[in-house]
């Protein structure tokens, strides 16, 4: 099994699913409704701040207290 890591932490170019999302129900509900879900395929495309994923085929970009909040499984299949 693959251990979950940061989505901060991922390289880019490097696909991950998500495994877990957590933090205030609020900041988790909207994360969720951006389609930030467990299960969820991301790609890092820039790292840091703001960090910038693909998912879905569109580009979401986020403050970096928003992605220390979801942790991912690298490694997934594009």
């Amino acid at each position: 099994m693959r251990e979950l890591v940061p989505l901060h932490l991922l390289n880019p170019g490097e696909t991950a699913d998500i495994g877990h999302v957590s933090g205030s129900p609020d900041a988790v509900h909207r994360l969720s409704e951006l389609g930030l879900r467990g299960g969820v395929t991301v790609e890092m495309v820039q790292r840091g701040t703001p960090c910038v994923i693909r998912l879905d085929g569109q580009k979401l970009c986020f403050r970096s207290d928003d992605v220390l909040q979801v942790l991912v499984k690298p490694g997934a299949a594009r």
